[in-house]
């Protein structure tokens, strides 16, 4: 499964929301510097859909604030 995430940096939280379009907003705490944004937001999305890191994937836009992820949920 392939989803669209907009993420926002250095939020008060951490969560995974549903937006009006079908795609989703991440909220993660981590400044988007050296990737931590990004593995932070691997780590939520992981925690969101019950699978292991290793089966979440940023596929397009790993330097931008809009992504698709893949998430192989098997």
């Amino acid at each position: 499964m392939i989803v669209q995430v907009r993420v926002k940096p250095n939020a008060r939280t951490s969560l995974l929301e549903p937006a009006a379009d079908g795609s989703w907003v991440a909220h993660v705490k981590a400044p988007p510097v050296d990737g931590k944004a990004n593995a932070e937001l691997v780590g939520l999305v992981a925690r969101h859909f019950g699978c292991p890191k290793a089966a979440v994937r940023i596929k397009v836009g790993g330097g931008a604030r809009l992504k698709l992820v893949e998430v192989d949920a098997g």
